[in-house]
């Protein structure tokens, strides 16, 4: 087998297009998420590229699914080079004091623990061979917290500072850890932030060119085939017509 990348939340996004770039240029692939007709068709597709395709059907929020998946893979899938931890969401733009309970739980069991569980599962794969990268999709919500962000930044501020911990951790292990922090992109992020509200969430990205996944995809790579001796361990990329999560120029 050659290289094999493992991304989580693969059906949609930033992890779909991860799976497209890497396996464009000849690295086996797993991906694993919860819809599994989605898994289906996006192993479909990348199967043209003449590479292996793994397909594992889970939720990262529950560990035993996890712990249980990873220990039973077969053999030659097991030395994973590259792990994407990309699973993750925003649910819910509500003050504190009007939050919803339920929005705050999957945003922490995804964002955080299901990192953490997918992390603490294949990380020690890696050490056995004294070789591995690990990205962690975080977020410009994780640098500075805005209104009603409240518990998704918290959840992307974990990963922040999960991903300087983990680099440290792994320093002597030989194994690389990159947080990416994209900023305004047009994915089905705010789909499922609003619920499923199209309107809210066109709204979002009105007069602004918003980040494509394939622009985070194309920065993971850049990443990731670097020399074996230089790790990026922070990537901030926003859109040209945004600075931060509080100022943005839109267009009329």
């Amino acid at each position: 087998m050659g290289k094999i990348i493992m991304i989580t939340g693969a059906t949609a996004g930033f992890g779909r297009a991860t799976a497209m770039k890497f396996a464009q240029n000849g690295y086996d692939v797993i991906i694993t998420g919860r819809r599994k007709e989605r898994l289906n068709e996006l192993g479909k597709e990348l199967s043209k590229y003449k590479v292996k395709v793994l397909q594992l059907n889970f939720d990262v929020r529950k560990n035993s699914d996890v712990v249980k998946t990873i220990n039973n893979l077969p053999d030659e899938w097991k030395k994973i080079d590259i792990l994407v931890n990309n699973a993750g969401l925003a649910a819910g733009l509500e003050h504190v004091n009007d939050g919803i309970i339920d929005d705050w739980d999957r945003m922490i069991d995804t964002n955080i623990k299901g990192l953490l569980y997918v992390t603490r599962a294949v990380s020690p794969l890696m050490v056995a061979r004294n070789t591995g990268h690990i990205f962690n999709i975080g977020s410009i919500a994780g640098k500075s917290a805005y209104e009603k962000g409240n518990v998704y930044c918290a959840t992307k501020s974990a990963v922040d500072s999960l991903t300087r911990s983990m680099r440290i951790d792994l320093l002597k292990h030989n194994i690389r850890v990159t947080q990416i922090a994209p900023g305004m992109a047009e994915t089905e992020f705010s789909l499922v932030r609003f619920h499923g509200d199209e309107e809210k969430a066109r709204a979002v990205y009105k007069g602004i060119d918003a980040l494509k996944a394939e622009d985070i995809a194309d920065a993971i790579y850049y990443c990731a085939t670097l020399p074996p001796h230089v790790c990026i361990n922070d990537l901030v990329i926003t859109p040209t017509q945004q600075a931060d999560v509080f100022y943005n120029y839109r267009k009329a």
